[in-house]
Parts: C-alpha cells; sequence; structure tokens
C-alpha cells in the first residue's frame, strides 16, 4: 500500500482532481491507479469507491468521505495514523485552520490538492442544486 509519493505525482493528481484526463490516464497506466481511480471515486463512481476499498486504499476512500462532511472518516483518518490526509479531507469539506496546518506543516502539495478536492465537491453540490442542469447519471 503506497501512502507516500513523489512532489512532481502529488502535482500530477492535483491536475487529475482538476479535470485533466490525460494526466489521470496516465497516473493510471504509469504505477499510481489508485490515484486515477481516486479521482473517479470523487466524482461519485461507486464501483471506484468499491475499488479503493477491495485494493486496500481504504485511506483514500476515507479521505473522499471525509471531504463530504463525514466526520467519523477524517476521525478514522487520525487514528489510523493518515493525518496529513485527515487534513486534506478537512479542507475538502471547507475547514480552512485544516488548510493552514497542511501550508505551515511542509504539506503544500497536499494542502493544494485538499483545495481542489474542495473544488470539485463544491461543483458537484452547485450541479445538483441546479435545476437547469440535467444529470449525467
Amino acid at each position: 500500500m503506497k501512502t507516500s509519493y513523489p512532489a512532481k505525482i502529488l502535482l500530477a493528481w492535483g491536475e487529475a482532481i482538476s479535470g485533466n484526463k490525460k494526466i489521470r490516464e496516465w497516473l493510471m497506466e504509469n504505477g499510481y491507479p489508485e490515484l486515477g481511480i481516486f479521482v473517479f471515486a470523487l466524482r461519485n463512481k461507486d464501483d471506484a469507491k468499491k475499488w479503493l476499498f477491495e485494493n486496500n486504499f481504504r485511506h483514500l476512500a476515507a479521505t473522499i468521505s471525509g471531504a463530504e462532511g463525514n466526520k467519523g472518516a477524517i476521525e478514522w483518518l487520525s487514528k489510523s495514523d493518515f493525518d496529513v490526509l485527515a487534513r486534506v479531507a478537512g479542507v475538502g469539506d471547507g475547514d480552512e485552520p485544516a488548510f493552514k496546518w497542511l501550508l505551515a506543516n511542509g504539506h503544500r502539495e497536499m494542502a493544494m490538492i485538499g483545495k481542489k478536492i474542495e473544488a470539485v465537491k463544491d461543483e458537484i453540490e452547485r450541479d445538483n442544486n441546479d435545476v437547469h442542469k440535467i444529470s449525467q447519471e
């Protein structure tokens, strides 16, 4: 189970989260399938969430769940020694102190990933509340 990544992979992951499909595919084809699949799971694809659980990437699934407001997921991340991901999940859910903590503790890339997660979750929420938008499901 991978839990740390080079800075360039974190930057690529952030770009994939922001919607860059080419980079998402590159991650999946070059040894980082969990990061590519995370992008699908973040966008509410149930089979992707299931894949994360079945392939021992529960910490990534919990990060998404925490960013969706599940405080229990954030607590689980903290108790399971994934404190940085717990803060990323918090940032994804709008927790500004978590963002500041990541920056202050040398986790700039993870702080940016948290903000990108927050942007995706906000976009999904806006789309769900827009009566003029037709569901893609």
